[in-house]
């Protein structure tokens, strides 16, 4: 029997790709048969990825970019079209809680302004939408794509203490509702993975030395433990495949429970 989430003959471009996440993502999608693209702010971090998954047996190449910047995305793009041709599957999984630019940054939000609140919507808002806006011209011209964005549970619930953060990753997933409907008769799916507390570097080094700040966080979620990247993706990869083809416009919680979907 054929695996149906084989990914023979496609490229994937998964961004934020140098650790966590989207790590895991492109490793997945490698170990399927894709070629992919890690993609990082930080070049040395596409590479090294890119370079485990080759001594593996796998494909990939490194493009470092600025997902922020459009110029940046379209030079990335350029790039990986002639390293490995148009892309297939667009991962826009590059993120962050926002700016620390003073020790104050963790005041209320309506005690901030633009400056603070930008570091939010600039990488988890205007990145989804200048690396999708970046895939699309390909995807429609060959009638075919996945576009999947990683957002987070707080996009879909909100929380306390990251209203800004909250508000991009919901406005990522509103962005790729419409891309769905504009997409959706070239054959091209649009869909978003939302997570919670998912066992990424940055998570793991603020709760090493913090039991009780785990305990009392897993005390939240109906699975009690943190996700794995490995937990986000085995989901990104079903979507990826074409066991996803008539699957559009959906967000799926991968977070233990934490928050349901009706």
């Amino acid at each position: 029997m054929n695996d149906i989430l084989t990914l023979t003959g496609r490229v994937a471009l998964v961004t934020g790709a140098g650790q966590g996440v989207g790590q895991q993502v492109a490793e997945h999608f490698a170990a399927h048969d894709a070629t992919v693209i890690v993609n990082d702010y930080f070049a040395e971090r596409a590479q090294s990825v890119a370079d485990a998954i080759t001594a593996r047996g796998g494909k990939a190449f490194a493009v470092q970019a600025d997902v922020t910047s459009l110029e940046s995305v379209k030079a990335m793009f350029a790039q990986a079209r002639e390293l490995a041709g148009p892309i297939d599957i667009l991962v826009n999984n590059a993120g962050n809680l926002g700016a620390t630019p003073s020790p104050d940054a963790r005041k209320p939000f309506w005690e901030h302004g633009p400056e603070v609140w930008a570091g939010a919507i600039d990488v988890n808002l205007y990145g989804v939408i200048n690396c999708t806006s970046a895939a699309t011209p390909d995807m429609i011209e060959r009638q075919r794509g996945r576009i999947i964005t990683i957002i987070s549970d707080a996009g879909r619930v909100g929380e306390a203490g990251l209203e800004v953060y909250s508000a991009a990753k919901a406005g990522a997933a509103g962005f790729m509702r419409a891309v769905a409907r504009s997409l959706g008769r070239y054959q091209v799916t649009a869909n978003c993975v939302a997570i919670s507390a998912t066992f990424t570097p940055a998570i793991e080094k603020r709760l090493k030395d913090n039991p009780e700040m785990l305990k009392k966080m897993m005390s939240k979620y109906v699975i009690r433990r943190p996700g794995k990247p490995t937990d986000v993706a085995n989901m990104v990869l079903f979507i990826a495949s074409d066991a996803s083809e008539w699957i559009t416009g959906q967000t799926y919680p991968v977070n233990g429970g934490y928050a349901f979907a009706v």
